[in-house]
């Protein structure tokens, strides 16, 4: 029902892939690689959505404007797509009927004994609310515990941050205890909730599970 389009060519497995649709009342969402073309609307996005994620994200170098200039993008984008190479990363951009509204990141994905990797994501403020975070993580779920054949997903979610656990309670986290002084965040060291999914508590595909929940529609 909810497929992806995987590059075989990849050294890395199940990336470069597109994945959905996933058909929501706001429109059809999906997760397509990163594109060197990206830029613009990256910077423009960033920057217009500062106030909404600063409070979240880790604490970086300058002001946030500098750092989110277009001129940045192209940098940013050569490590994204090494890591990417190097099997370690999946950056995807969310589309919302074909348009850039936010970002989906798998990363550290490591192999052998552990076979885990964490989750990240970022939606535009003028589409928030509308379940667009949720299917794009669901998406990335059933992509990692398919193709790329990971056995856990992490997440860190700062306990102020309702809106972010909600997204991944929706898609079937659980809350796994509290991190002191996790992570440095907008300038000091926060707490962060621990969330985790394992291949074992996904009943099928946590796409289906959202159209069966209502709050997604069958392509």
């Amino acid at each position: 029902m909810f497929g992806w389009l995987v590059d075989s060519s990849s050294t890395s497995p199940g990336w470069p892939a597109t994945l959905g649709p996933v058909r929501l009342p706001a429109g059809s969402v999906t997760l397509r690689p990163v594109r060197m073309r990206d830029g613009a609307t990256w910077s423009r996005l960033r920057i217009r959505n500062q106030n909404e994620l600063l409070p979240w994200e880790p604490t970086g170098t300058g002001q946030w404007d500098r750092r989110h200039h277009q001129s940045m993008w192209r940098p940013l984008f050569s490590v994204l797509k090494r890591e990417a190479k190097h099997g370690v990363m999946l950056p995807f951009v969310i589309e919302l009927d074909g348009k850039y509204v936010g970002q989906l990141t798998i990363g550290n994905v490591q192999r052998g004994a552990v076979c885990s990797a964490w989750i990240g994501y970022w939606v535009d403020k003028d589409h928030t609310g509308q379940g667009v975070a949720a299917a794009a993580a669901a998406l990335a779920v059933d992509h990692c515990f398919g193709p790329v054949g990971l056995h856990r997903l992490e997440a860190t979610v700062q306990p102020a941050n309702g809106a972010s656990q909600a997204v991944l309670r929706r898609v079937g986290f659980r809350d796994e205890g509290l991190l002191k002084r996790y992570m440095d965040v907008n300038s000091r060291w926060r707490d962060h909730l621990l969330f985790g999914l394992t291949v074992e508590e996904v009943d099928g595909s946590v796409v289906d599970a959202l159209v069966r929940a209502g709050r997604a529609t069958a392509s």
